[in-house]
């Protein structure tokens, strides 16, 4: 059976739309004004950004790689309940759609695992297994108790498939090794939240996530062929930069909790920012010139405008993360942080738009990769 490729574009404009309503519901949660300002959206930011955004996104591409008709339910019924999230009165429809996409998304996985037995799409199941688990229970508790499987659900997702794009230049049985790594992180995350009304065995477990997070970020940094290709030029150095500047962010988040254990506050804060912006965000922005035109059929040739978003959101949510430290330590700022998360937003927008640029500029024909896109299958 042929796959739905034209649906592809229609698919990501959900995706799309929950992105810059997370966006928004953000703003609104900062008390910064905002474009739309509601409250109930505002309750929704990090379903919203995660599993209606990123779900999305993720379960897209999966879906492109199955090449099965069948296995396009599963972003359909993500964007779906991203969409019933952001236009229906009441969350409950939103979640049980997202739910059922990340079910889809977990079998998606399954055909894909039976292709070859790949231990790293294993691991990727894993973590939608984790994100089906959160969007279950987000239909009965807030969305901070559900933050480590959400964690989980990303931080796999992407180790898994770094590991799977550049496994010819990682040492053997690299993907068993991720495996175990990842192993620690999902058991972890799911203690968590096994465990939240014990206080004292809570704590261990968040201090276990981070040892987790931090040990696995370890490894890909020193394994990842990022480090060597920092010092090329063009996509290839921007996809470096982007991964490093990644990995940073959720070193940071995993030394947090490994010192601090269960967040709280503008710790909280630190780490739900610099895992799902610092790190998740980075890592789209480096492959987007690269799995945009896999899954799309069209050319998004690199441009050194993309450099802009790039820094501008590493600078802002050092600024963002900063701001919060000085406040931390009793220090008041100016409105720093505002103008930081302003700048978030700012540079995920102009992204987006140089993209579509780019994209509507190329010429507009059957893809074919590009020599300077070998690293992606490096």
């Amino acid at each position: 059976m042929p796959t739905p490729r034209p649906l592809a574009p229609l698919l990501l404009l959900p995706g799309g739309l929950a992105l810059l309503t997370g966006m928004d519901a953000g703003l609104t949660l900062a008390g910064v004004p905002a474009p739309v300002g509601s409250a109930r959206l505002a309750e929704l930011h990090g379903p919203l950004m995660v599993l209606g955004f990123l779900g999305t996104v993720i379960a897209l591409e999966r879906a492109t790689a199955l090449r099965a008709a069948w296995g396009f339910l599963a972003p359909g019924l993500c964007a779906a309940g991203a969409l019933a999230l952001v236009v229906l009165p009441a969350p409950l429809a939103g979640r049980l759609l997202l739910a059922q996409g990340l079910l889809t998304l977990a079998l998606v996985y399954a055909a894909l695992w039976r292709r070859n037995r790949d231990v790293t799409i294993a691991v990727e199941g894993l973590g939608a297994v984790l994100a089906l688990a959160a969007a279950l229970l987000l239909t009965r508790v807030e969305v901070a108790a559900v933050l480590p499987l959400l964690v989980g659900f990303v931080v796999l997702t992407i180790a898994a498939e770094r590991v799977e794009l550049a496994r010819l230049a990682m040492p053997s049985g690299a993907g068993d090794r991720v495996a175990v790594l990842a192993g620690v992180v999902a058991l972890a995350a799911a203690t968590v939240v096994a465990v939240a009304g014990s206080p004292v065995v809570g704590s261990i477990a968040w201090r276990a996530l981070g040892l987790g997070l931090l040990l696995l970020t370890l490894w890909l940094v020193r394994h990842d062929v990022a480090r060597r290709m920092i010092n090329a030029t063009g996509l290839p150095r921007f996809a470096a930069t982007a991964l490093l500047a990644g990995y940073v962010w959720l070193a940071l988040a995993g030394l947090l909790l490994l010192l601090l254990g269960r967040p709280g506050g503008q710790v909280y804060d630190v780490v739900v920012h610099a895992t799902f912006l610092g790190f998740a965000m980075s890592m789209i922005l480096a492959h987007a010139p690269v799995i945009l035109p896999a899954v799309l059929r069209v050319r998004l040739p690199y441009h050194r405008a993309m450099w802009v978003p790039l820094i501008l959101l590493h600078l802002t949510l050092a600024g963002r993360v900063l701001s919060l430290a000085l406040v931390g330590i009793g220090l008041r700022t100016l409105p720093v942080w505002q103008l930081a998360l302003l700048g978030n937003v700012a540079a995920l927008i102009l992204f987006l738009l140089i993209s579509v640029v780019i994209g509507t500029r190329a010429t507009r024909a059957v893809y074919r990769p590009a020599p300077h896109e070998a690293m992606h299958h490096a």
